[in-house]
């Protein structure tokens, strides 16, 4: 499966526990919209991630992308220290200049 380039970086960084590599991936302004909350920037957005990590120790795994205009959905195997484990999730990417702009997760 052939994703675009910043989309492989962040699933490549989710799989090492790579945070310094997933924030490359991301535009210095983007959103990310995960379980109903709203991260913006990459401070905010680093802490999320370090804390999901930290709580669930997930890993993602795409198996499908469809590209819908500037929107990139990927679905992906998510495993990990929590109850419906292993769930399939949606991400939602919206890149600008060959970074995430926004990225939205739902079940």
């Amino acid at each position: 499966m052939q994703l675009p380039h910043p989309v492989q970086t962040y699933f490549d960084a989710d799989q090492r526990d790579d945070t310094a590599a997933l924030m490359t991936a991301f535009a210095p302004d983007a959103l990310v919209q995960d379980e109903g909350r709203s991260y913006y920037g990459h401070a905010d957005i680093d802490s999320w991630w370090r804390d999901a990590k930290q709580q669930f120790a997930h890993q993602a795994a795409p198996f499908e992308i469809k590209t819908e205009g500037r929107r990139i959905s990927v679905r992906a195997t998510v495993t990990g220290n929590f109850p419906t484990s292993p769930a399939t999730l949606t991400y939602h990417f919206v890149l600008a200049e060959d970074r995430i702009a926004e990225l939205e997760i739902l079940p």
